[in-house]
């Protein structure tokens, strides 16, 4: 027996809001959250701009000592892991803390930690590095910290997928939560890798837009677009059995219906160019959800605003979509939020759950010029009123990993409208 899994809890730290119904207004709003950077001199650099998060902890959700010892990344997962916890209602005891578990995805981990003692070691030699330089900078430790605050003793793991990490760690999850592994799992990515080493790693091999102009930078889909820009964050969601959500009369946001994670096994970095790999994931997905491409509402793309990935993408939509690819909204967020790395997969499935719930369509801002090439609907500069039932969302990395997500609108469900 599967047991069906939905979403209970949701928390965002993103560049355009650090708690999610002000993300949400903004990306309504088609907010870009992309300025120049401001936590180190570019003086010497091509790329100035980035979407950089403002006054992570507004909340005080860590002391003083949790700051110091966590590098910014596993502080954005802090924050975000809280709000979604109280979001969700749920009350962590022993015993229920024993069976639930913490999942999180990163492409890059303590970047701001490892290059800050690089120089120490470099500037002042090694007795200078921190003693918590290891349990600072190591990938898993976001995952690590969230477990130890919140006493969750189930499974604890990280999902490194690069770009799709958030996503590859909800699809994960989402299988423990089928097999009734776990009751409970708190979910999510978190990435804060605007450093001077990777930004100056991200714009030597030419991903990055490096014109320096915010509001014309991440342009997905557009013919002028000219790569990526780099952006920061954390999404965080819980995810439940069903059986456990309403034993405990949960508000339930939405269930996950499907979901679908290949390789393209062709290139370390470029997409392949048929979008084959991303194709499969969708398929997968959808045919799990055990609907039609036809019944899709929306699909919230990769749309990193590079070459390749936008032409892929679409291809991989046309292969699996057929005609009603140019009826189905798709949009990027990454427009306002620009990409968040190991975040983004997480965070925009956050997007497609407000989506479902506000019955809107994002847009993807700043999108003036379609690439004739990229021909489908990409609900250019204003969202639109629409009821959604299901929406996909996709996310690719390097090394050719593929995930697509299938949610379903709560409210739809017949289940939901008895209990009301």
């Amino acid at each position: 027996m599967k047991h069906r899994v939905v979403i209970t809890g949701m928390g965002a730290v993103t560049p355009i809001g650090n708690e999610i119904e002000t993300f949400w207004s903004n990306i309504k709003k088609g907010h870009c959250g992309i300025d120049f950077i401001q936590s180190f001199d570019t003086s010497d650099f091509k790329v100035k701009i980035a979407a950089e998060v403002k006054d992570i902890d507004k909340q005080n959700i860590l002391d003083f000592k949790e700051r110091k010892r966590m590098d910014r990344f596993t502080q954005m997962a802090m924050i975000a892991a809280d709000e979604a916890i109280k979001n969700s209602g749920l009350e962590i005891n022993e015993n229920s803390g024993n069976d639930w578990g913490v999942i999180l995805g990163t492409g890059i981990g303590g970047f701001s930690t490892v290059e800050k003692e690089n120089e120490k070691i470099v500037t002042k030699g090694p007795k200078r590095v921190s003693p918590f330089f290891i349990p600072m900078a190591i990938s898993n430790i976001a995952s690590a910290n969230v477990a130890i605050k919140y006493g969750l003793k189930g499974i604890c793991e990280t999902v490194v997928t690069a770009c799709a990490s958030g996503a590859s760690a909800i699809h994960y999850a989402y299988r423990l939560l089928q097999q009734g592994i776990a009751p409970v799992i708190l979910c999510g990515g978190t990435e804060a890798a605007i450093t001077p080493l990777s930004v100056a790693g991200f714009s030597s091999m030419g991903a990055l837009c490096s014109h320096n102009q915010p509001e014309r930078a991440s342009l997905p889909f557009d013919v002028e677009r000219s790569g990526f820009v780099m952006g920061e964050g954390s999404g965080i969601v819980i995810m439940e059995t069903l059986e456990n959500a309403q034993k405990r009369g949960a508000k339930i946001y939405a269930e996950i219906v499907g979901c679908g994670a290949t390789c393209d096994a062709y290139h370390i970095t470029a997409p392949d160019p048929n979008g084959e790999g991303g194709a499969r994931a969708m398929e997968k997905a959808i045919i799990e959800g055990g609907v039609t491409p036809a019944e899709i509402s929306y699909i919230n793309a990769h749309g990193t605003g590079t070459l390749y990935n936008d032409l892929c993408e679409t291809k991989a939509i046309k292969n699996v979509f057929d005609e009603h690819a140019y009826s189905v909204p798709v949009s990027s967020t990454k427009s306002m939020t620009a990409h968040m790395l190991g975040a983004a997969g997480a965070i925009e499935a956050i997007v497609c759950i407000k989506a479902m719930q506000d019955h809107f369509i994002p847009p993807t801002i700043g999108l003036e010029n379609p690439d004739p090439e990229c021909d489908l609907d990409y609900v250019p500069k204003e969202g639109r009123n629409r009821d959604l039932e299901y929406t996909l969302s996709n996310s690719f990395g390097f090394g050719g990993h593929n995930v697509s997500i299938l949610l379903k609108n709560w409210q739809s469900n017949k289940e939901c409208k008895e209990l009301t």
